[in-house]
């Protein structure tokens, strides 16, 4: 445990912290996995609506910095080739 208040405090503001970042994922986890689900069906229109979303969703995680730049540009990436196959 910790003995200062401002460590005390320091661990209050890290828990509020890891349960943002953790809900953030969680909703980008969420918004790459619907986007999937859409190619796999083959539905265009529907994974168009969804590659939207998630590239959104990747944009704001990472502007909180909740995850690195290079790693959101590098779900978009890969969210755009699997598309780009679908469509192809």
């Amino acid at each position: 445990m910790a003995n200062s208040k401002s460590a005390q405090k320091r661990i209050r503001v890290i828990e509020k912290k890891t349960a943002i970042n953790s809900n953030r994922k969680s909703q980008l986890k969420t918004a790459v996995k619907r986007f999937e689900e859409a190619v796999e069906a083959g539905n265009v229109e529907a994974a168009r609506e969804k590659l939207n979303t998630a590239k959104k969703i990747i944009d704001k995680t990472a502007a909180k910095g909740t995850i690195h730049k290079n790693n959101a540009a590098r779900k978009k990436s890969k969210l755009d080739k699997l598309f780009n196959d679908l469509t192809a």
